[in-house]
């Protein structure tokens, strides 16, 4: 049986569960690094909690991270009975970082279920060390915490930002956000690309992440052979450090001085909705616009439980799969993984 574990940061289901989630976040030194971190990580969490609490309940109380993950992943287990039969069943676990179901509980399910085949499957399209190098770190510590070190046989895909079906998901999104514009406006909306942002030193170390979301932008115009103006920026910057640019709250402000009315955002590095989409476009971004004076702002919508996604994760799983390249984890490590979708 092959588990397919589904790796992401997670988010906080409850307004109860703010305080705990940025707790973690703050102390983990895979993602940043404080002085004397175990004990001013929680003192930030706690300054911080009651404006994050108050941006979860603008969406309706909590996260629906793990809601979405686990419908997409049981479309993805439904495609792969027929594009990877030859691998036996499938069946897809999460582990989420900073929030339950934790690594561990993933680990005991697949040990459970009598999986013998693992692949380690972070939910970040384009490689980052913060994110799918934490998630990976993270997992590789649990199995060692749970004494599951030759229980499976691993692979990782740890980068899949130009995998066809993935760019061609994508692409459907954009189209169906365009859709919503007047026949007059549709193709000479702006299209605003929206990643989130690293902090600036991140990027400074070497990090792939711009890069690869870059090609993101590129593999999907290409595919809607896109005539209107577009540009790729970045969103969801914290702390008083300098981060990557173009922001795209700048840029709004400066598309509207500019004459622009329309506006399609397209959260580019996300593939479902969370609070960077549900608060940071849809309240904090579009509220910019409207004051700036742009009269048509609106967001392509999330990848979700979109069938064509979930054919997408098939689809990448099966082609790694088909590779046949496995290798036993590497405890502690967070560095790229040896194997992932494209051909050697």
């Amino acid at each position: 049986m092959v588990g397919v574990v589904l790796l992401n940061l997670g988010g906080p289901r409850t307004l109860a569960d703010v305080r705990p989630f940025l707790t973690a976040l703050f102390q983990d030194r895979d993602l940043m690094r404080l002085p004397a971190q175990r004990r001013l990580g929680p003192i930030i969490a706690g300054l911080r909690a009651p404006g994050t609490r108050r941006r979860y309940q603008a969406i309706g109380g909590g996260s629906p991270l793990l809601d979405w993950t686990r419908r997409q992943g049981d479309l993805m287990v439904e495609s792969l009975a027929t594009r990877a039969p030859a691998a036996g069943s499938h069946r897809c676990y999460v582990a989420f970082r900073y929030t339950r179901p934790t690594s561990e509980e993933a680990l005991l399910g697949m040990l459970a279920d009598g999986v013998t085949r693992a692949v380690a499957f972070p939910q970040y399209p384009q490689y980052s060390c913060v994110t799918t190098g934490s998630s990976l770190a993270e997992l590789w510590r649990a199995v060692e915490r749970t004494g599951t070190e030759d229980a499976f046989e691993w692979s990782v895909l740890d980068t899949w930002h130009s995998h066809p079906a993935y760019l061609q998901a994508v692409a459907e999104t954009v189209r169906e956000g365009l859709a919503g514009f007047d026949e007059a406006s549709r193709d000479t909306a702006f299209v605003l690309f929206s990643a989130h942002g690293l902090p600036r030193s991140v990027v400074e170390r070497g990090d792939v992440y711009p890069q690869q979301v870059a090609a993101t932008v590129q593999g999907v115009v290409e595919r809607l052979d896109l005539a209107n103006p577009y540009l790729l920026t970045y969103q969801s910057k914290v702390g008083p450090a300098a981060w990557q640019g173009p922001s795209t709250a700048r840029i709004i402000e400066r598309l509207a001085r500019r004459g622009v009315r329309n506006v399609l955002v397209v959260g580019i590095s996300f593939t479902s909705d969370h609070i960077e989409t549900l608060f940071d476009i849809d309240v904090t971004l579009a509220g910019i616009a409207r004051r700036a004076g742009i009269t048509g702002f609106r967001r392509a919508p999330a990848l979700n439980a979109r069938p064509a996604f979930g054919t997408a994760l098939a689809t990448i799983v099966a082609d790694h799969l088909a590779r046949g390249r496995a290798s036993s984890p590497r405890p502690g490590s967070g560095q790229r993984g040896e194997a992932s979708w494209a051909p050697s």
